[in-house]
């Protein structure tokens, strides 16, 4: 047990509290958003219960990943068509390519229905909401895809398994802690929301990036590379800094337009 406490392990720590900070940043995003889609009274619940049992499956998904590591580097199946599609397919690349997919696909839906005309011109969400299980369900779906990659980069830096579970741990509780307040301010800032979702968007190509990578997949002759994470990082940041400065433009020229009408 006093193995546990040494300076290597309490180092991995802090690196991997971080690490899971910054790749839950997407995913606290969405939970955000989608938990906006159950009934009013239920979304703080909703938020809560949907990140509490999405940490208990990550924790799980993270002790099995471990014991059957080699197993899931084995490739399930070989595409070999020269000119259309090659690469080997095994549980990662699977995950990553279906996951992406998927959170593309669930962006594009939601981008939509946000631009739709009747939801424009009514100025509500015609949306009806769905049940509260029903979104958590969602969620702790969604946050599996999303820790999937966050589960293999921890892999990266250690193996000792109390660790990694307690930076889990911490990440669940921080996110538990900072849902409420993100969903308030998108509540409020609703420009906010389609920026959430085109990161999404961004985040699904990611996925997508990596999961060709991993499999070795070419597509027509061309190679499928990931994208870099910095610069993904970097663009998110820019995004919002934009998004930002946007805002605080808009309400500046609302306040003229309305000192020149007062005049």
């Amino acid at each position: 047990m006093a193995d546990l406490f040494t300076l290597t392990n309490l180092a991995n720590l802090g690196v991997l509290i971080f690490l899971q900070a910054v790749l839950g940043f997407d995913n606290l995003l969405y939970i955000s958003i989608e938990s906006r889609r159950a009934p009013e009274a239920d979304q703080a619940k909703v938020r809560k219960y949907g990140i509490l049992i999405a940490v208990v499956l990550r924790i799980l998904l993270l002790y099995v990943m471990m014991r059957l590591i080699d197993l899931l580097e084995a490739p399930f199946f070989t595409l070999n068509l020269t000119g259309i599609i090659e690469g080997s397919f095994n549980f990662s690349v699977i995950v990553f390519l279906f996951g992406g997919g998927f959170i593309m696909y669930t962006a594009v839906k939601e981008i939509s229905h946000l631009l739709a005309m009747e939801h424009i011109e009514n100025g509500l969400d015609t949306k009806k909401p769905r049940s509260a299980t029903s979104v958590i369900a969602m969620i702790v779906f969604m946050n599996l895809i999303f820790s999937f990659d966050s589960v293999l980069s921890a892999l990266a830096i250690t193996d000792v398994f109390p660790v990694l579970a307690t930076a889990i741990l911490i990440s669940g509780i921080a996110m538990m802690y900072m849902a409420d307040a993100v969903a308030e301010f998108i509540k409020k800032n609703r420009t906010y929301e389609v920026l959430g979702l085109f990161v999404l968007l961004i985040v699904g190509i990611v996925l997508l990036g990596e999961g060709g990578h991993e499999g070795g997949l070419t597509l027509f002759g061309f190679e499928v590379k990931p994208l870099d994470k910095t610069t993904f990082y970097f663009s998110i940041a820019v995004l919002f800094a934009v998004q930002a400065i946007q805002s605080k433009f808009q309400k500046k020229l609302a306040t003229q337009r309305q000192h020149a009408v007062d005049d």
